[in-house]
């Protein structure tokens, strides 16, 4: 099943003129494309689906989201072995 899963922006840049974030997930890190969302900045929530961030939500949507994909068992995709240091699954 493809979901988008929320997360939350800690940073954005670009590269190659193609608008970036590194997104955060319950302590996990991936990058994510924002063109799709030109407005996100910094602390915003995201629901990201392949790498791209589809549209934002709050910050209570995004952890009743999260909480439920937990539960789910849907989160493991991001659990990839590719995660930053210092960064552990919730």
């Amino acid at each position: 099943m493809c979901l988008a899963i929320p997360g939350k922006i800690s940073a954005v840049h670009e590269t190659v003129g193609v608008p970036m974030a590194k997104v955060d997930f319950g302590g996990i890190t991936r990058e994510a494309c924002l063109s799709y969302v030109p407005d996100a900045r910094v602390g915003d929530y995201v629901l990201v689906h392949v790498g791209f961030a589809i549209g934002k939500v709050d910050e209570e949507e995004a952890r009743r989201t999260y909480q439920y994909l937990s539960e789910m068992d849907q989160l493991a995709e991001l659990d990839d072995g590719e995660e930053e240091p210092g960064h552990e699954v919730p």
